[in-house]
Order: structure tokens, then sequence, then C-alpha cells
């Protein structure tokens, strides 16, 4: 009956914490063992006991601030500088911003909103066709969940029980092979389609760009340096990051009004809580899984059908594609690594961050794919293009995204490799 409750939950569109714990109350009523009521609180607070769940508002924080304090303009105006004069200059813009901005927001939908905004107006001006134009933005978008930092990858190493610094570390080179995929597309399409051709920055207005982003640049080199440098932990990176971009905003750049900081903590607040939520109702949640041996049963039937890691994470790929369709990221996560990744470790031996890197991009794709595509509507809401137009233009992405994900299950190393 308990997973009759939770399609039932689901599909009625029920937020995802409570379907976890209404299906949690309700297994633990039917089994009987009611004894496990007694620990339910007890349980979703320990869900939350892990000193690196502090990083997720840190990092929203962050990108609040530099949202605030006019960071993202001048990381816009930094990326003309280095592409700005190709064919289709300002799509290159575009998704080298987005580059720079997956290194400090860590969030798909928070970015696609931040960008959309500032710059899908600009290519429109150039001529750009508006769904193209959000099609690019839409698509950098997918960089924030792999690139480092990411709030996917910081919940994905609570639930694994892997080192988020080294989960950072792991995205690094899929997220430099899907951002060169992106470009790959935007130089073919801008071929075919003729986009105009841009114009370089003088040498004095790419001085002033580049001198007038070096502020902005500590904050992401605060955050990954410190990870990689083994400086500070992801946690305080992202603590120093916030400290950093508020610093910058409010005395140099001077866009940052601090009476505005309540309004931001405020948002910070609110948007955290609702995933450290799903993470908690996840813990009790758990159970169910546990007492029903899920994973064991559904290693046995896979395992039934092949032994090659590959076509088990092919498998797992299609599966994620599925349920990423309907099912935010976030949530997603949160439900299928305590299921798939005991299979995947123990039964293919494979490397808990090249099932992290390649789950995560995955399940990020649903922000872009009906039927909710809540990515697409945000794209759509933000630049004026219709839903339709923005996937007309993005298939190309998304099959470059698809071409990365076999290249990722099949090489290990490429996820590997820096740890």
């Amino acid at each position: 009956m308990s997973p009759a409750v939770f399609l039932v939950t689901l599909f009625l569109s029920v937020p995802i914490a409570i379907v976890l714990g209404v299906t949690s109350i309700w297994y633990i009523w039917e089994s009987g063992n009611t004894v496990l009521f007694d620990s339910f609180a007890q349980k979703m607070f320990a869900g939350l006991e892990n000193y690196g769940l502090l990083a997720i508002p840190l990092f929203m924080l962050t990108g609040e601030l530099m949202n605030e304090g006019g960071m993202t303009r001048r990381l816009v105006a930094l990326a003309r500088v280095f592409v700005g004069g190709f064919r289709g200059g300002l799509a290159y813009i575009n998704l080298l911003a987005n580059m720079f901005m997956a290194a400090i927001i860590g969030s798909a939908t928070a970015q696609i909103a931040v960008m959309s905004r500032a710059i899908v107006p600009a290519m429109k001006e150039e001529g750009y066709d508006e769904g193209f134009a959000a099609a690019t933005t839409a698509a950098g978008g997918l960089l924030a969940p792999v690139i480092p930092p990411s709030m996917m990858f910081v919940i994905f190493g609570v639930l694994a029980q892997v080192p988020i610094g080294e989960m950072f570390i792991a995205g690094i080179i899929p997220g430099l092979l899907l951002a060169a995929s992106f470009a790959l597309v935007i130089t073919v399409i801008g071929w075919s389609r003729q986009f105009p051709k841009g114009a370089w920055l003088s040498r004095g207005e790419a001085l002033r760009a580049l001198i007038a982003a070096l502020p902005a640049l500590l904050v992401p080199l605060a955050i990954i340096g410190g990870i990689i440098f083994g400086i500070a932990t992801p946690t305080e990176s992202a603590a120093i990051a916030s400290l950093i971009a508020f610093l910058v905003g409010w005395l140099f750049y001077r866009d940052l009004d601090p009476r505005k900081l309540g309004e931001m903590f405020i948002r910070t607040a609110a948007n955290a809580s609702m995933i450290l939520f799903m993470i908690a109702a996840a813990s009790v949640f758990g159970w169910v899984i546990i007492y029903e041996e899920l994973p064991q049963r559904l290693a046995g039937l896979i395992t039934s059908i092949t032994s090659d890691p590959f076509m088990f994470l092919l498998i797992v790929n299609l599966s994620l594609l599925l349920i990423g369709m309907v099912i935010d990221g976030i949530a997603a996560i949160i439900l299928i690594t305590p299921i798939l990744l005991p299979i995947a470790m123990g039964s293919y031996d494979i490397s808990p961050y090249q099932f992290g890197v390649v789950a995560c991009l995955n399940l990020v794709l649903g922000l872009l794919t009906p039927p909710v595509g809540i990515g697409l509507y945000i794209a759509s809401s933000m630049s004026g293009a219709k839903p339709g137009a923005i996937l007309n233009s993005l298939w190309p992405f998304l099959i470059a995204v698809a071409f990365v994900l076999i290249l990722l299950s099949y090489f290990p190393v490429l996820s590997t490799v820096l740890i």
C-alpha cells in the first residue's frame, strides 16, 4: 500500500518533502512497527546534522549578493573581451558568462533566471532569434550542477557519504567537456544561420572590462581555489565567498545597499529551507527503503539483465531521464541515491564520483524537457520567448548533453582523474 500512497501523492503534485513524510508515516503505521513514531522527529533532525549542508544556504546567499552587487553585469562584459569578436559573438558571450556564473551560483534554475534577464534582450537587439537566445541561456544553465560549486553535488555528497570537495573536483572536467560541446553547437548553428559577426573590444575597452571584473572573479577563485588547494572546506569556501561578494558589491562597486540584506537573508532562508526539508524527509523515507530491501531487489533485477557497468549506467540514464521529466532534480537525487548508488558500487564497482556526476547532469535535463520543464518556463517568462520556440532551438544542445553523458558513462576517468 505504501508504494500506492507514494505514487498517488506524487502525481497529485504534492510537494516532494510531504510525499516522503506521508509515505514514511503510512508505512510505519501499516507495518505495525509504531515504535518508530517515537524517533520520527529525531530521525528528521539527524538527517540535517551534517556540516556540509551549511554550504547550501551560503552558496544561495552568495548568488543573491552577486546579483544585487552588480557582479553579473561585469562578468558578462568580461566574457565579451574573450569571445565577443567571433561570428555569433553574443552566443559565445552567453556561454562563457554562464560558465563564470556556474562557478558561483550552483543552481540551474537561479542561473537561467539571472542570465535570461541579463543577456537575452541584448541578443534580440542584435538580430538573434529570441528562441535561440533563450535556448542558449537555458542550456548554459545546465553547467551549474556540474561546474563546482554545485548544490546537487553537496546533496549527493552528503547522501553518498563522500567528501563534497572531492565531488566538486570530479565535476571540473565534465563541466569543461559540456561547455566545449555547447560551443561546438553554437559554432555549427552560427555558420549555418550566418549569425552576425561580433566586434572585438578595443584594447582600452578590454582592459577596463578586465579591471572592472577582477574583484568579481575573487568569488569563484575563493570557492574553487580554496577547495582544490585544501585551504578551506566547501562550507568555509562558501562563507568566504559570500563575505567577498558582500564587500565587493558594497565597497568596491557600490551597487549593493546594505539595507537590502534583510530581504536577501529572508529569500535565502526560504529557498534553502525547502531543500533542507526535503533532505530531512528523505532521512525518514530511508526506513521504507531499508525495510522493503529495495536496493537488493532492484540489484537482483538489473544484474540479471546485464553485468556490464556501461550498460548499467545506460539503463540508469534512461530511467533518470524519465524521472527528471516529472520530478525536480534535487528531489530526484534525494530519492534515487540511496536506491541506485549501492547497486552501482556493490554490483558494478562504479565510483561514487562517476555515478554522482552522471546522475546530477542527467536529472537536471528535466528542467528543460516537458511535461514539467520548469527551466524552460523560467527562460520563457524572463525572455518573452514562447516555450515551443525555445524547445525548437534547444534540441541540438540536448543532443550534446546526451553525447557527454555517454562519454562520462563509458570513461570513468573523466570524473575521477583529478581526485
